[in-house]
């Protein structure tokens, strides 16, 4: 017996009465059986979506036109879709009719692997499983509903979901399900980036991603995706710090990094792909500069948000800094001023230790501990960090040389902040006005 949640079970219940068939459907079995804890409890359904409505109280018309309706209960939100036989696929994506259907078992047949192709009836512990998919979850494998390709070229992003499945859930992917993916390449070219923008986030929530983006690349969807990641593969690197090629060692990052943090592991996943443009026999200058910029690229053409792209490039940027205990205090100022601040830090030495452990050379953490050390001394101290920090502003700088508002405040002012970050004493108002007066 499958442990339901209540909101779950009320709305199948209610369907039943009304007379309809109800069942749960999809992840939520599959996750069960795997005794996890679903995310989402979706529910199939007989009913036709307007008399869905007409049952319950709140309701939000997410997916009407593909029989979705979702219900509001107290304890979340539930879909609940109309039992259905989807005709013709045109986009890639969707299907050119969706024909609603009283037969849960034309329903499971349309759905993409046969571990989704589950229903479940909870009052009468009834398991319907035409495909195996219960079996397949056993053995753990990824096999699609009926002929893979057939199913691949009805909607471009499964062959996506197949291999973010296999990492999530560390499946392999049954070989005539795989091979499917390469014939249909043409197909996942027409989702929208949105959509495997969504997949990939999945993907990097995973304990290690890289099973995922191994099978992508070895499919061909890395080079349609994140050619620039791929580009990696075969780029050797000096061997007395590293025993993995610019690609793997990316991978490894990535998987070293917390998986809770998307804007790390993204990081982590990406900051070496200026490697190969850069690289001059076993040297790679300047390629956290011209990777920042890829990845910059890379993120906006995946749809990721503009701050989310932000951070991820920042990181990418500041990855390779060097530091040692003859820094002066100056000189760990202007580092947290040139990471953008100390919100930055911690994602910084996350990434710098997620690059580290996929690496061959045994290094320590121990320099990250000081320079976060002095770090916290500073912000105990509330030393000026920044232009803001300044006991002066813009104003004070325009009265004080009787100049309008122009470039020229911020020149004065980024000096004035030049000199304090070497001697913080200097951040009082009196003297720094003395200072303005300097530049008149």
């Amino acid at each position: 017996m499958l442990k339901i949640k209540d909101g779950a079970s009320s709305i199948i219940k209610r369907l039943k009465a009304s007379g309809f068939q109800a069942f749960l459907v999809g992840g939520c079995i599959r996750d069960s059986l795997l005794g996890q804890e679903p995310e989402e409890w979706d529910i199939a359904t007989s009913a036709k979506p307007e008399q869905v409505i007409k049952l319950f109280d709140k309701t939000i018309p997410t997916g009407i036109a593909y029989g979705t309706i979702t219900v509001v209960l107290p304890d979340g939100q539930y879909e609940v879709t109309a039992f259905r036989s989807d005709e013709r696929y045109i986009d890639g994506r969707h299907p050119a009719n969706v024909k609603f259907t009283d037969d849960i078992h034309k329903d499971l047949s349309r759905r993409d692997f046969t571990i989704n192709a589950l229903a479940y009836d909870p009052e009468t512990r009834e398991l319907i499983d035409d495909f195996g998919g219960e079996q397949d979850i056993k053995n753990k494998i990824i096999r699609a509903v009926g002929n893979p390709a057939e199913r691949f070229s009805e909607d471009g992003l499964r062959p996506v979901r197949a291999c973010r499945f296999a990492a999530k859930l560390e499946f392999t992917i049954e070989p005539a399900t795989f091979a499917a993916i390469s014939k249909t390449l043409a197909v996942v070219k027409k989702v929208a980036a949105e959509r495997i923008h969504d997949e990939l986030v999945k993907m990097l929530s995973a304990e290690r991603p890289s099973l995922g983006i191994e099978l992508m690349r070895k499919s061909g969807l890395l080079e349609l995706i994140l050619p620039e990641l791929e580009d990696g593969f075969g780029v050797e690197q000096p061997p007395q710090f590293h025993k993995f090629d610019v690609y793997w060692h990316s991978l490894y990052s990535c998987d070293a990094a917390p998986k809770g943090n998307l804007a790390v592991r993204l990081a982590a996943l990406l900051h070496d792909i200026g490697k190969p443009a850069c690289k001059v026999d076993f040297h790679f200058y300047n390629h956290d500069r011209v990777g920042a910029e890829m990845a910059e690229s890379s993120l906006r053409r995946l749809k990721f948000s503009g701050d989310d792209a932000k951070k991820i490039v920042n990181l990418i940027s500041n990855h390779m800094f060097d530091y040692n205990s003859q820094w002066s205090d100056a000189a760990v100022r202007r580092f947290i001023r040139r990471i953008g601040g100390v919100q930055n830090v911690e994602d910084l030495f996350l990434l710098r230790q997620a690059d580290t452990k996929a690496m061959e050379a045994e290094v320590g953490f121990e320099y990250l501990s000081e320079l976060g050390k002095r770090i916290s001394k500073i912000i105990e101290e509330e030393n000026a960090l920044a232009v803001s920090d300044l006991k002066v502003d813009g104003n004070d700088v325009m009265q004080v040389l009787k100049i309008p508002p122009g470039p020229k405040v911020g020149e004065v002012l980024h000096s004035l902040l030049e000199k304090v970050l070497d001697d913080p004493k200097l951040n009082e108002r009196e003297i720094l006005i003395n200072l303005i007066k300097a530049h008149a």
